[in-house]
């Protein structure tokens, strides 16, 4: 872990704690935490779709035969199950 600091308006943060208080939280740190937790988790997926496409598309320009990109995505998705 790493400790980081953020300012927020006071405004915001106590909108967090009681909106971390309606969740059962033990803080608003937690919320915080989650909020970009699940932030995170959503682009990560959004845009790992886009750069292997990219990715995929590079390979074709470069004479990368298909069956061997499909080959290579198939072992990808096995290895990540």
């Amino acid at each position: 872990m790493r400790s980081i600091t953020i300012s927020f308006p006071i405004d915001v943060v106590e909108s967090m704690k009681k909106i971390a208080r309606l969740k059962g939280l033990s803080g608003y740190k937690i919320l915080l935490k989650s909020y970009i937790s699940a932030g995170l988790c959503r682009d990560e997926y959004r845009y790992s779709g886009i750069l292997t496409a990219l990715l995929i598309e590079a390979l074709k320009k470069h004479g990368v035969p298909d069956t061997v990109i499909q080959q290579a995505t198939r072992d990808v998705i096995e290895s990540a199950m």
